[in-house]
């Protein structure tokens, strides 16, 4: 087994209660964990770039990109091993932006990657993309962990703040230690798409359509939609409108589902 430090961090540009959901997709053993003001990390729990044919970037990538697709808030995945260390952001169904450096610091990237990571984390194209230059030029103070650290600690002014101890560049084992101890931290396990699904219904739940999909309102809406999707559905018919009895059967079948939500989610 090779003994130089390989490991990875997922962070995330939202709260955990939001990335929790998407993370059950991922059907990783995942440790999940606040990150400061609107940040998560998540912190691999196995070691997939050990057991399969992938290195621990293409592994993370693959893991940021199935996140950050069809969410409202984008993925970073840092990684590294013995040879060398980068980032990859990925922001919804949009390429996915890296860049590369060498075990001893080297910048194997390119420029355009660094205004692109810029612009998708929403910074400021001028004055943060100069405090960011010093990462693309050679520095013989500075190795591939030192540049993930530096990048870490410059989204602080995006109000990312790790966890101690879960620093880029430690092992993963150490990383994983350190994940389990923090006091809101939580586990993501793979337990069937009936969990996943069940996850992903608490979040819209708990949003502004919550009260539109369970209890009183619900029922009401329902009911209203079937009292008015009914008669215009039979009118229709009568008059061979085909457009209105389209119209009253979309009001029939989203009343009904309104109906049997309650039950469904029950099941679920």
């Amino acid at each position: 087994m090779n003994a130089t430090p390989v490991g990875a961090l997922l962070l995330c540009r939202a709260e955990p209660a939001e990335v929790s959901p998407a993370a059950h997709l991922l059907r990783e053993r995942l440790l999940l964990a606040p990150a400061g003001d609107g940040w998560s990390v998540l912190v691999p729990e196995g070691k997939p770039w050990l057991d399969g044919a992938d290195p621990v970037d293409r592994v993370v990538a693959g893991w940021a990109g199935a996140l950050a697709v069809g969410a409202g808030w984008p993925v970073l995945a840092l990684w590294w091993d013995g040879d060398r260390a980068g980032y990859t952001l990925a922001a919804g169904f949009r390429r996915a932006v890296g860049y590369v450096w060498l075990a001893d610091g080297t910048p194997a990237g390119e420029d355009e990657a660094m205004r692109t990571f810029v612009a998708r984390l929403g910074l400021d194209p001028v004055l943060d993309l100069q405090a960011l230059e010093p990462l693309t030029r050679p520095d013989p103070e500075a190795d591939s962990r030192t540049r993930l650290v530096a990048l870490a600690a410059f989204l602080a002014r995006t109000g990312l703040t790790l966890p101690a101890g879960l620093s880029p560049g430690e092992p993963a084992d150490r990383l994983r230690e350190v994940a389990r101890v923090q006091p809101a931290a939580g586990q993501i396990q793979w337990a069937g798409w009936r969990d996943a699904v069940r996850a992903e219904l608490e979040v819209v739940e708990e949003g502004p359509l919550g009260p539109w999909l369970l209890g009183p309102r619900a029922r009401l809406l329902g009911a209203a939609e079937l009292a008015v999707g009914i008669p215009l559905s039979l009118w229709a018919l009568r008059r061979s409108s085909a457009g209105w009895a389209f119209a009253g059967a979309l009001l029939i079948a989203h009343g009904t589902l309104e109906l049997a939500y309650e039950r469904l989610r029950v099941e679920v």
